[in-house]
């Protein structure tokens, strides 16, 4: 058994150890459509379920999963862009006053410490990269987040305030609930306290981030199904000021109305999107390009992860897209690399970005598993 797994490529992680287990994975890359002077290649290529990401201040690599619900830790131990090690630093599960921890998703580093977003929970691991072996149980920051799992698991981020952003997605497909919590996106305190609501009417984001020059939070947001293929967009949103409403659940893709709550409402009353996006293509990570490696072209543009549609008739996303910006104001919405779909199959799904100091970019792969890097190189 051990031989046929051996020729199969397939193996386990020993001893902290990442080894090969797709072996075909580099062939896959291969299919990967990029801009010229583009190249993807795999960081961690043993990563169940990779989702979020988020970096250590000694470069390691954190990674939250959703339906393996397990968080991770990868280590590059020779500086060689492929992490050499991966570390568990976190199993779903109950903690030790016995609250259910579900779908660890979101991750976020701040002096020293690890936050990870769970569905109700926001957990913290203090003084992390020195205990990566060892972690250790973590602190709850706060369990008062609601414990619905439809739309639940959550993307995380420090701003540039020094607070923790975090999402709250519709318990539903689409629904009127009074609990300003849900189809929100919220902000509370390092420690927990604080919980205010930052945007309102936003159906499921699971991927924000700042302008690099006017510090406003911009946001993907996932539309409503069920009104075909092609209705309504996907929105890619600009916070101005806290407060805004974006029109989930009476308005999609600024101008369409709900069918069933959209009665009495119009466009006018909410705030629009900064540009729409593919219908239903899953945006779901997002990052600013702040780094120098890519073309000049790049610098201060919008790169997207596209999970990818679930039910739609013939499939669209899997793949990473670029808004470009003419001041800040969105102007453009193209396609920057693709190829995790062939022939209406998908053998990856992207879902979140994560910009290294040297600038290139990783991108987890919760479908194939993996984490990948993308560089440039004229």
């Amino acid at each position: 058994m051990k031989q046929s797994l051996f020729a199969a490529g397939l193996f386990a992680v020993a001893n902290g150890l990442i080894c090969p287990v797709h072996a075909d994975l580099k062939d896959d890359l291969k299919k990967i459509v990029l801009p010229p002077g583009f190249q993807i290649e795999i960081f961690a290529d043993d990563v169940p379920n990779a989702r979020g990401l988020a970096r250590g201040e000694n470069g390691t690599v954190f990674v939250g999963t959703r339906t393996k619900g397990d968080v991770y830790a990868l280590v590059d131990e020779d500086g060689d862009y492929r992490a050499d090690k991966r570390h568990t630093i976190f199993a779903e599960g109950e903690l030790p006053d016995g609250s259910e921890i579900l779908q660890p998703t979101g991750v976020a580093f701040r002096d020293g410490s690890l936050y990870v977003g769970a569905i109700s929970h926001i957990l913290r691991w203090d003084n992390i990269e020195k205990n990566l072996s060892k972690p250790g149980a973590p602190v709850i920051v706060t369990s008062a987040y609601p414990d619905k799992q439809h739309h639940g698991w959550k993307y995380i981020a420090f701003g540039p305030d020094g607070k923790l952003y975090v999402p709250v997605g519709a318990w539903c497909n689409v629904c009127d609930d009074p609990d300003e919590v849900f189809a929100s996106i919220t902000r509370i305190n390092a420690d927990g306290s604080g919980r205010e609501v930052v945007a309102k009417g936003v159906r499921n984001t699971v991927g924000f981030d700042w302008h690099p020059e006017t510090k406003e939070l911009w946001f993907t947001d996932n539309g409503r199904d069920g009104m075909g293929d092609d209705m309504p967009a996907d929105e890619l949103g600009r916070v101005e000021k806290a407060g805004q409403h974006f029109g989930f659940p009476y308005i999609h893709q600024g101008d369409t109305p709900d069918p069933q709550f959209g009665a009495g409402h119009s466009p006018g009353e909410f705030t629009k999107p900064a540009i729409n996006l593919g219908p239903h293509v899953a945006a779901v990570g997002m990052k600013f390009y702040t780094g120098a490696m890519f073309p000049a072209e790049y610098k201060g543009q919008i790169l997207i992860a596209e999970h990818g549609s679930w039910n739609r008739s013939k499939k669209l996303g899997y793949r990473i897209t670029m808004v470009t910006l003419k001041g800040s104001e969105a102007e453009t919405y193209t396609t920057f690399a693709e190829g995790w779909l062939q022939d209406g199959k998908f053998w990856g799904r992207p879902v979140d970005l994560l910009l290294l100091p040297d600038g290139s970019m990783l991108v987890s792969d919760d479908v194939a598993n993996a984490v990948y890097r993308i560089s440039y190189k004229p």
